[in-house]
């Protein structure tokens, strides 16, 4: 994901020159005493997550959305403003739910091969926060500072938003509307869903997940102001708007969101153009977990093309997600994609559960084991990767580190210290502890979801199923598939012991597992 951005606006706002001293506007009563644009905004539109707009504009929007006008109106705002001719389309298909407007999906608008170039969207189209800030230094102050990107971007068109037409971004503001944070499984990211609806989760490491993101989005909340004063083209376009005087939390989480789901990320690109927003990108794009197309920089433009070849009307689909809080970005495993943008990839290669290990710093020999653990590429607290389809290995990874735990013997540590591998020669019992502890961590996973794979196979079968918890379901089903098959890889290397019968040797400082 590549984006690379023009100066922004045509001409420069003028607004009347009255500059605010840092030590006045750190004083928030003085600051609330300046009079200021209209600093209301309305929240009465669930529909809208880039907010801002009024309830009648939002009751505009929507009878001409009726009408089946809003794609036509984003291509050609996209052509007049210097889009080169495209191989795309815009559809729709039906919501789930009928009070919401149908999703819109980009398809193929004739036959594509693959090497084609399906859409090359200028520079000038494109969102970053070089265009945001005005300034690529102050970009990469603010982001090394550890202000985050998706907030720069949402506050930016949130502000947009309020001018309605007049802003240059109406059309895309409107279509980001238009699919609500939604993506091609017309569902939000949980951050967006009720406590009951996040009780679907229940068992899924993936709810502690949403929890401290959205803990995470509200202290993004309170750096707005920060960000509206360093940055100088936002004060001087809204000198008078204070973010957190202007916008709740609500509907700043609202943004957020939305801007989450449709950020993309922009290789080789510098700081301040690395995360960007592309007309035509997710969540207008399919997402395919083995599709090696991806949105790319080039030159003056980003561009897609495709790895595959496609009949006219098929949806587009395209590698193009990372997780916006981690950076390099990768292949993510389902629960990100569930988090940051609303869908589960039942084929996604890349889906993962990680298991938690421990030494116990109670243990008179932890520092040898910590050394010992160290040498061999592991650490005190070691996080296991077990990947789908390689459970077993994944198991007998973990195997070498929870046998090192379970050593007592100062003779036998003193034996695996002067090695030069993970070697721990375990006695029968010995051995015979580690994979029962494994196997009751596997279990006791398991039984923290509420349903089996057999309830969530019915429940998937049910056309009428809740899209919320369809996705939730599969999510939760994907992981204990996984850890199934762990506790199956245990039993398996359990059943192999020489005698099956013998007991497990009591360990006083076993590892811990989570």
């Amino acid at each position: 994901m590549e984006g690379v951005i023009t100066c922004f606006h045509t001409k420069c706002v003028s607004l009347p020159a009255r500059s605010i001293p840092l030590s006045r506007w750190r004083n928030r009563n003085l600051v609330s005493s300046i009079p200021r644009r209209s600093l209301c905004v309305s929240a009465s539109s669930s529909d809208t997550l880039v907010a801002g707009g009024s309830p009648k504009e939002e009751d505009t929007r929507s009878k001409v959305s009726s009408k089946g006008d809003d794609s036509e109106d984003l291509k050609l705002w996209m052509d007049k403003k210097g889009m080169p001719p495209c191989k795309v389309l815009l559809k729709e298909r039906p919501a789930h739910d009928q009070k919401h407007k149908p999703i819109h999906y980009v398809a193929a608008s004739e036959d594509l091969q693959k090497g084609d170039v399906a859409f090359s969207v200028p520079n000038s189209l494109v969102v970053t926060l070089e265009r945001v800030l005005g300034n690529e230094t102050i970009a990469e102050l603010l982001t090394t500072n550890k202000l985050s990107e998706l907030a720069c971007l949402a506050l930016y068109l949130m502000y947009e938003k309020k001018q309605g037409k007049k802003s240059v971004w109406y059309p895309y503001i409107r279509e980001l509307d238009r699919q609500r944070g939604r993506g091609q499984l017309d569902v939000e990211s949980p951050l967006l869903w009720s406590e009951a609806e996040l009780e679907y989760l229940t068992g899924s490491p993936t709810k502690a997940e949403v929890l401290e993101r959205a803990e995470g989005i509200k202290r993004e909340y309170s750096e707005l102001d920060t960000v509206w004063f360093m940055a100088g083209s936002l004060f001087q376009q809204y000198p008078f708007d204070i973010p957190t005087e202007a916008f709740s939390f609500e509907i700043f989480k609202q943004a957020f969101v939305a801007i989450q789901s449709c950020v993309v990320h922009l290789q080789n690109v510098s700081l301040a153009r690395r995360f960007a927003l592309v007309p035509l990108g997710p969540p207008l794009l399919a997402y395919c977990s083995n599709c090696k197309a991806m949105l790319t920089a080039v030159d003056d433009a980003v561009e897609l093309v495709v790895d595959r070849a496609y009949k006219a009307g098929d949806p587009i689909v395209a590698w193009c997600v990372c997780d916006p809080k981690c950076f390099p970005c990768g292949p993510q495993p389902n629960a990100k994609l569930l988090l940051n943008y609303g869908f589960v990839d039942e084929d996604n290669p890349y889906d993962r559960i990680i298991v938690e290990a421990a030494l116990s710093t109670d243990d008179p020999q932890y520092q040898d084991k910590r050394l010992v653990a160290q040498r061999n590429g592991k650490l005190s607290q070691q996080v296991f990767q077990v990947r789908v389809g390689k459970e077993r290995e994944a198991v007998q990874d973990m195997l070498p580190y929870l046998r090192l735990g379970y050593m007592s013997d100062p003779a036998e540590m003193q034996s695996v210290i002067s090695s030069q591998g993970p070697v721990c020669s375990m006695s029968p019992c010995m051995e015979r502890a580690v994979l029962d502890q494994l196997a009751d961590y596997f279990m006791r996973r398991l039984s923290r979801y509420p349903t089996t794979l057999k309830e969530d196979d019915a429940m998937l079968a049910d056309p009428s199923l809740n899209p919320r918890k369809r996705v939730a379901t599969r999510l939760v089903r994907l992981e204990k598939k996984m850890l199934a098959a762990c506790l199956v890889a245990t039993v398996d290397f359990l059943n192999e012991l020489p005698d099956t019968s013998i007991s497990p040797c009591p360990a006083l400082y076993a590892p811990s597992l989570k």
